[in-house]
């Protein structure tokens, strides 16, 4: 607590858990735009699945950690490379559960949307995207949860700021205090942003209960 209250004092908490929470929420734009897109592309398409869903199974087969020599090579060590890793361990959740949500939508909605004649973008809006919500923000919960994952691996990569930053510099002065810091930083945020993530679930989809009764 000591030591937590003197990086508060000295500004170095605040500034280092600004850095990584801006990484992160970049990295988890990206993953999860591209992981829903890719998903609406392979959901709504026998054509558009032949074609996304084997490599994006390929990737959930490779950690994304492990592609970090070959972002390294193709991006540098700057910004770009960590916000990339982020967001590859963030698509992949949220492509795979929202995916499942669309598979999932029973065909009797598709049949009832023929028999009045709903428009395309009608059918997608009334009946693909609610169905498809359950699966998209159970993937959101393990997102978020990958986010940090990945943050805190690639801040430790030639990083000049960020808590990983904050905390492998104390590893090399031996301050153990700070790395415990750091930890209990990173176990806050992943409660935090699960937390989130559980209360717009239980909003979003309040719906389902008020049916159950």
């Amino acid at each position: 607590a000591a030591t937590a209250s003197d990086l508060i004092a000295e500004g170095r908490l605040q500034d280092h858990l600004f850095t990584s929470a801006q990484r992160a929420v970049l990295g988890l734009l990206f993953g999860v735009a591209a992981g829903l897109l890719l998903a609406l592309v392979s959901g709504l398409s026998r054509g558009g699945e032949a074609v996304v869903d084997g490599p994006v199974q390929i990737k959930r087969a490779i950690p994304s950690l492990a592609l970090i020599p070959l972002l390294i090579l193709w991006f540098g060590i700057g910004e770009t490379m960590k916000v990339v890793t982020i967001a590859l361990g963030v698509f992949v959740p949220v492509y795979i559960h929202t995916h499942n949500g669309l598979r999932a939508i029973d065909n009797r909605y598709a049949e009832l949307a023929e028999t009045v004649r709903l428009t395309r973008a009608a059918f997608v809006r009334q009946v693909v995207l609610p169905g498809a919500l359950p699966g998209f923000l159970l993937g959101m919960r393990f997102a978020v949860t990958a986010a940090w994952l990945a943050l805190a691996v690639v801040e430790q990569v030639n990083a000049t700021s960020g808590i990983g930053y904050m905390m492998e510099l104390a590893r090399t002065y031996g301050q153990t205090d700070v790395i415990l810091v750091g930890l209990v930083v990173y176990g806050l945020l992943g409660l935090v942003s699960d937390g989130l993530v559980r209360l717009v679930e239980r909003r979003a989809l309040s719906w389902r209960r008020t049916l159950a009764g």
